[in-house]
């Protein structure tokens, strides 16, 4: 017969390894950090950064974008503080620009938009009047062809 052996918790788990022990440390200082993070960040900047990493005393930060990164940059002592109030020694905090990775599973959303018939007839006819090799002409084209008519 097959001796069944019970399940053991996922943390009893990477405690057994040493290599697996820093990493799991290293991870619950990472969300702490995160944690730390979205209490001291303005709510605006909560959802467009993250913790990306921390190595001896420096805290990295990913942000969304350029605007993100220079805010943080801003307010960087005030994450400062509250890391450290929070017992984590932080002796610099370092931003830089990193866009999330779009998720391919999901949808993407559609940018399509909608000009009145007026506003089409009106593109056309400034269109019509424009010469046949002007950049502006061949894009007002476009956009009165790509777009959907709206109720108006």
């Amino acid at each position: 017969m097959f001796k069944t052996k019970s399940a053991r918790p996922l943390a009893a788990c990477l405690d057994a390894d040493a290599s697996m022990a820093r990493l799991a440390s290293h991870t619950k200082r990472l969300l702490s950090l995160q944690r730390s993070l979205e209490a001291a960040a303005p709510a605006a900047l909560v959802r467009t950064c993250r913790v990306a990493n921390y190595k001896f005393g420096v805290v990295f930060i990913h942000a969304d974008n350029g605007a993100v990164a220079t805010k943080l940059r801003q307010v960087a002592s005030s994450l400062g503080d509250e890391f450290r109030k929070r017992g984590t020694e932080v002796n610099e905090i370092r931003v830089k620009v990193q866009p999330r990775v779009a998720n391919p599973s999901l949808p993407r959303r559609e940018l399509g938009y909608s000009i009145s018939y007026q506003a089409k007839r009106g593109l056309t006819s400034l269109s019509d009047r424009l010469s046949s090799d002007s950049p502006l002409k061949n894009a007002l084209q476009r956009l009165v062809e790509r777009a959907r008519d709206s109720e108006r």
